[in-house]
């Protein structure tokens, strides 16, 4: 009876601590990307920092990026797209983001990251973006070596 106890306890607090749930779709190593046109998303993603943090992930895997606003520019042969979605608990801070990476208009990369239940009481929460979000665009672009740790 007391196992059963504690064992309820445990199933009944889990949901309150969160974790963490990634998607990735990598991109093949057939892609030889160089250039990438980032689709401003401001209006989908308002937390500031998304934008350098995702020029920085690709630079340091040697993909040079611009950003465009309204229609795709004639020359952009790769885009990327991009939202997040954010709470408050104290702070602001981010609990979903998706990356979609296009060859044309055919997506060849995805990337997801999420926190379930809105990180319930877990601090990894408030980390910063780049903290969350370096290692899904590092996975999303693993068959291209990181060549430039620290881009800028």
């Amino acid at each position: 009876m007391l196992f059963i106890r504690h064992l309820f306890i445990i199933v009944a607090l889990v949901p309150m601590f969160g974790c963490t749930a990634v998607k990735v779709q990598p991109l093949e190593t057939v892609e030889k990307i160089k250039h990438v046109c980032i689709e401003d998303g401001k209006e989908m993603c308002f937390d500031g920092q998304m934008i350098g943090v995702i020029r920085d992930g690709f630079g340091r895997h040697d993909i040079t990026t611009q950003v465009y606003s309204d229609n795709l520019p004639s020359q952009c042969e790769y885009n990327l797209t991009y939202m997040c979605n954010q709470t408050w608990d104290m702070a602001m801070y981010m609990y979903h983001a998706e990356l979609r990476l296009y060859h044309m208009q055919t997506q060849i990369g995805y990337a997801e990251y999420h926190l379930n239940g809105k990180g319930g009481f877990s601090l990894m929460k408030w980390q910063n973006t780049k903290t969350k979000m370096d290692p899904i665009i590092d996975e999303m672009l693993k068959n291209y070596p990181i060549v430039n740790p620290n881009p800028k």
